[in-house]
């Protein structure tokens, strides 16, 4: 376990329960409970474009379910049947991305074009409005006595909590009033397209080609794409998904040996959300092992504070108000993520509970940055274990958080067998 790699029990059981009938079974597995997810949010979901996206969800994965059964029947009347094979596998995770997540996106913009006011979460509301501020003013950001002046009921989407790039994404909403220029639409495009080339970057490596590399990278695309907590926020919100799938591609291109090119998605990702700037440190760490430290840090950490200086040139309050003030609970309205995970549960339950919770967050923080220092990952696969790990323990402590947000860890710690297997581990080219 020297470069964080899980044990080899752990590994044997992921591996036989991942593999088990070609991997058809957890394939059905995992249609089966995002179908039954679906479901629920449809008949429960307290938000209006939850219960939009559950409907045609729960139809969608219900029809993959179908569609596996048929592969497992297919299977067991021959094991080598086109049907029960890898490229069948990835033509239903297609379809099914495509029903459960492209389509209800789609249809709500549609929906919202047309006049429907419920059918975006505020995230989108939020992220076109930051498109809008920097095509008129040259920054995305209102300031303090500018989101004190809107009503009570607006101070909450005053706030852009978000970095600069992400307004980019506003901007298509700025020029006109379409369906097409709805920021999920946009989200989901570059969402798609950096995934596909963070899966052409995997299948490019030098490292020998097989069944096991080939399903492991699906399984970790999976984990992306129609994972119900994947496929309900791009759906409904998106903003996570873009940097997601550059933290991925950063990944990927770790793994190919290119740190260089490694430090710029990275850092792309760093211009959109603070959530990729502590896998951007974890990358400059893999890469100072491989002497490439600079390279990468000039990409993976330049790039997000250059996207800054325009902001805090032509408002630095505005920036501190909302990148630094509003996240950690002084702005003039409180943060709506609010799931009952433990550091949430302990600032509100427990006497000077944002204290305590704050301070679990720091010293977990410390033993992360003292692991980095002392043994820093060698491998890519390294590097995603550590990421997915630091994440998760991040979300679960932080006083202020959502359920979402779990979509980080879980995709990196799935992203890391397919990276372990498609390994380059020679000198670093760009």
């Amino acid at each position: 376990m020297a470069d964080a790699e899980p044990t080899a029990p752990a590994a044997r059981r992921w591996r036989a329960v991942d593999s088990a009938a070609g991997g058809l079974a957890l394939d059905l597995g995992l249609y089966a409970a995002a179908a039954l997810f679906a479901a629920i949010t449809a008949a429960t979901s307290t938000l209006a474009p939850h219960r939009a996206w559950g409907v045609p969800a729960t139809i969608g994965y219900l029809l993959a379910t179908l569609l596996v059964t048929g592969q497992l029947l297919a299977r067991r009347r021959r094991p080598d049947a086109p049907l029960a094979g890898l490229p069948a596998r990835w033509a239903v995770t297609g379809l099914t991305w495509a029903g459960t997540t492209l389509l209800p996106i789609v249809t709500q913009s549609v929906q919202r074009a047309a006049g429907r006011t419920d059918r975006a979460q505020e995230e989108v509301l939020v992220v076109e409005r930051a498109g809008t501020r920097l095509a008129e003013h040259g920054t995305p950001y209102l300031g303090h006595d500018a989101i004190a002046a809107l009503p009570p009921g607006e101070q909450l989407l005053g706030y852009t909590p978000y970095q600069p790039g992400m307004a980019l994404f506003g901007l298509p909403r700025a020029a006109t009033d379409a369906w097409w220029t709805d920021a999920r639409v946009w989200l989901a495009l570059v969402t798609a397209v950096v995934l596909a080339a963070a899966v052409a970057t995997l299948r490019g490596t030098s490292a020998p080609t097989g069944p096991h590399r080939a399903a492991a990278l699906l399984r970790a695309v999976q984990a992306v794409t129609v994972l119900p907590i994947c496929a309900l926020t791009l759906a409904t919100g998106g903003d996570d998904l873009p940097v997601l799938a550059l933290c991925v591609l950063a990944v990927a291109l770790a793994a190919a040996g290119r740190p260089g090119r490694a430090g710029l998605a990275v850092g792309v990702a760093g211009t959109l959300k603070l959530f990729a700037w502590p896998v951007a440190v974890v990358l400059v760490c893999w890469a100072a092992t491989r002497r490439a430290g600079r390279r990468t840090a000039l990409g993976a950490l330049g790039l997000p504070v250059l996207a800054l200086l325009p902001a805090l040139f032509v408002d630095r309050d505005a920036l501190v108000e909302n990148v630094l003030r509003f996240p950690l609970g002084h702005g003039l309205v409180t943060s709506p993520a609010q799931s009952p995970f433990p550091g949430h549960l302990i600032a509100t339950t427990l006497p000077a509970g944002r204290i305590v919770a704050a301070a679990l967050l720091v010293a977990v923080g410390a033993a992360i940055a003292l692991r980095l220092l002392r043994r820093p990952p060698r491998s890519a696969a390294g590097t995603a274990l550590i990421c997915g790990y630091g994440l998760l323990a991040a979300i679960l402590l932080m006083p202020s958080t959502r359920f979402g947000y779990l979509l980080y860890p879980v995709a990196l710690l799935t992203l890391a067998p397919a990276v372990t297997l498609a390994e380059h581990r020679h000198h670093p080219t760009g």
